[in-house]
């Protein structure tokens, strides 16, 4: 029963740091479309060049899917237990009505306290797994989006033969200062969305 909220947060706190990013980096990726409409004939072999890896994936297709399915099943996992949660608080209570009004013999409230107790046991235990299944599932999703983007930027590079591709966020930093025209997030952004719905569709 106590680790229920603690799924709901996780959840929560996903869908929080989702919204939070999207808002704060739309209008930058907006801003950034016509300086990096210029990196195509800009930016040159060897060059060193770099993307914004948060913007990058909040504007991905596969992650906004991906990220969409996990949210689903986990409000639906958070609905379940929220409803086991509901029945056995109203079983509880019923079973101590039964007791203060002195219908039960000692052993039938024995017996019936010990169920109530391995129900409330077996709820907490069910929450675990589920916030457990729910951990491994959100690592395995941005393990799948962060290989795609890799796999991408592998034969990206191929035909453009930059000297480096390196990626920055809000959080990291990576490139304190760069030149718009060496900021190559929008052209993979438009790429990775074009074969994954190009794959997608097959």
């Amino acid at each position: 029963m106590k680790k229920t909220p603690l799924i709901l947060s996780i959840v929560a706190v996903a869908v929080a740091i989702a919204a939070l990013a999207l808002a704060l980096f739309k209008s930058p990726a907006k801003k950034h479309t016509a300086a990096t409409d210029l990196t195509e004939t800009s930016a040159q072999a060897g060059d060193i060049v770099y993307l914004r890896i948060d913007t990058l994936i909040m504007q991905y297709d596969m992650y906004s899917d991906l990220r969409s399915a996990f949210e689903a099943k986990a409000t639906s996992v958070q609905d379940d237990l929220q409803k086991k949660g509901r029945k056995l608080e109203s079983d509880i209570k019923a079973f101590e009505n039964q007791i203060n009004k002195g219908l039960l013999t000692r052993s039938a409230a024995e017996q019936q306290q010990n169920a109530l107790q391995q129900r409330q046991q077996d709820l907490q235990n069910l929450a675990n797994q589920k916030q457990y299944e729910l951990q491994e599932e959100e690592m395995v999703l941005n393990n799948q989006i962060m290989d795609a983007i890799k796999t991408f930027l592998e034969g990206y590079n191929e035909e453009h033969n930059f000297a480096a591709i390196l990626t920055t966020s809000e959080a990291t930093n990576v490139v304190i200062m760069g030149s718009p025209a060496l900021d190559i997030t929008q052209q993979v952004v438009e790429g990775l969305n074009a074969e994954y719905i190009k794959n997608r569709n097959n």
